[in-house]
């Protein structure tokens, strides 16, 4: 087992353990609740039916998140049935949760007969921002790192040394994959704020259909230097979905504007019922 650094146990609760990874997920849960609660508001939505929608969306992500891991590792878990729902001992995907999280959203837009596009874009910064925060966990955890490097490797990237100190791991040294992606959400989160506040510029749905292009192509490069993907055959699967989610990104951004699809995310409010 590796030594951490860091004790990925926080603090203990009646005996239970409580987990760092736990309360990065938590945290970044809370303040993507927060951020698409406000803009919601802005924007007409109803307050229920947000809550109704982050709720559910946040449950069966989860659950999307635990099924995916274990489909493409389904030998491993039909041999080992009784680990299925051991989810305190890891094994989940992002992708899972954004699949069937979307989903969701969808579903309960329709029930509440609500603006479904509207809402997926009230909804992407509080995506990227949950995720930005969430990697976090493993970065306590030791997990989802890279390539085998060197600790003057890590110095030249100008990161502290409570980090650099984390990324040893059995004696070596590795990427701090996870670094990347929560940067690089962080960047994705900015540049989504920023775009929605100039007039005119960008078209409903956009900012969805660009957070799926903006964390698809970051996470199609990411992945490929992961050390734990999950494979189908001799093809990265994060790979694959993530190439999917620009495709369809950019085609659903072309498709709309050329076909007049014109009204501006800044513009669009809805009337208050």
């Amino acid at each position: 087992m590796p030594v951490l650094a860091i004790d990925p146990i926080a603090f203990r609760l009646l005996g239970w353990p409580v987990h760092w990874y736990g309360l990065l997920i938590g945290l970044g849960m809370v303040l993507s609740y927060l951020l698409v609660m406000r803009e919601g508001r802005r924007k007409g939505l109803s307050e229920d039916y947000l809550s109704d929608a982050y709720f559910w969306t946040i449950i069966l992500g989860l659950l999307g998140a635990r099924a995916y891991y274990v489909l493409f590792r389904l030998d491993y878990y039909l041999a080992h049935p009784d680990q299925i729902i051991q989810i305190w001992h890891g094994g989940g995907a992002i992708y899972g949760a954004i699949l069937l999280g979307t989903a969701t959203i969808i579903y309960v837009a329709r029930r509440y007969q609500q603006d479904l596009i509207l809402t997926l874009d009230v909804a992407a910064p509080g995506i990227m921002l949950a995720q930005a925060i969430g990697r976090w966990g493993n970065f306590v955890n030791q997990e989802a790192y890279g390539p085998e490097t060197s600790r003057a490797f890590l110095e030249g990237l100008h990161l502290p040394a409570w980090l650099i100190d984390q990324m040893q791991i059995q004696g070596h040294y590795y990427q701090p994959t996870f670094l990347y992606e929560s940067l690089w959400n962080l960047l994705g989160l900015a540049l989504i704020l920023v775009l929605r506040r100039q007039k005119g510029l960008v078209k409903r749905g956009e900012l969805a259909a660009g957070y799926f292009v903006w964390y698809g192509l970051g996470r199609f490069f990411i992945e490929g230097l992961r050390t734990d993907s999950l494979y189908l055959g001799p093809l990265r699967i994060s790979q694959g979905v993530s190439a999917v989610m620009v495709v369809l990104g950019l085609a659903w951004i072309i498709i709309r504007r050329r076909a007049g699809h014109s009204v501006a995310y800044s513009d669009f409010q809805l009337e208050k019922r």
